[in-house]
């Protein structure tokens, strides 16, 4: 079936794989980016939205798509307080969502966080909970949440624990089995190609999913 996307979050670690994805599939024919920064990549699909994500409401008609993905998010540290973390991880994620299925999406796919919990006592965890309760009340026909563990990628910012972390993984990953494999550290790449899987499929409701997909 050909579609249109709409994609917020694209010049993060997991946007840009999914950027080009989405671009390389025949599935969609168009691709809409919204956000602050003009796309890494150029493509006679792709039309670029400038928008600072805070308020969509002038914008809404030209986000006009079939599924809307958003891969937005930060950490306390690059937004530099809770409130500038809240703002992006929460309140970015649900307007962009809120947009979205105002301009016509009945399908979205969004990245979240394997630890998001709106009762955790962990602020990141719960702001990641909160966000998703909020996805689940906008509505759509269908609602994907892939929620991956340590992602694996080059940053544009430096984080020192993820760069240990990442050295380590490919001796700690093969020991998570079963019911720890969702806890693996995982390429960014690998999330980006779950989200293109998961567009595949035809079916509706709201689904929660760890990483990696069950084959």
């Amino acid at each position: 079936m050909i579609r249109t996307a709409v994609v917020a979050g694209y010049t993060g670690l997991v946007g840009r794989h999914l950027l080009t994805r989405l671009l390389d599939d025949s599935r969609y024919p168009k691709v809409i980016a919204v956000g602050r920064r003009s796309p890494a990549v150029t493509r006679a699909q792709l039309e670029a939205v400038k928008s600072d994500l805070t308020d969509l409401g002038k914008i809404t008609a030209r986000l006009a798509a079939d599924d809307a993905f958003c891969c937005l998010g930060t950490t306390l540290r690059a937004a530099g307080s809770k409130a500038a973390f809240e703002a992006v991880d929460y309140h970015m994620v649900v307007n962009f969502a809120r947009a979205a299925h105002a301009a016509g999406a009945r399908r979205l796919f969004v990245v979240s966080s394997l630890s998001a919990d709106p009762r955790s006592p962990i602020y990141y965890s719960r702001v990641k909970g909160r966000a998703e309760q909020a996805l689940r009340e906008t509505a759509f026909d269908t609602l994907h949440i892939v929620q991956p563990s340590l992602l694996l990628g080059d940053r544009s910012e430096k984080r020192l624990g993820e760069a240990i972390a990442q050295k380590l993984a490919p001796a700690i990953n093969p020991l998570m089995l079963g019911r720890l494999a969702k806890y693996r550290a995982i390429r960014a790449e690998d999330v980006a190609a779950a989200l293109v899987e998961l567009s595949r499929r035809e079916d509706r409701g709201v689904f929660v999913h760890t990483l990696p997909l069950p084959r």
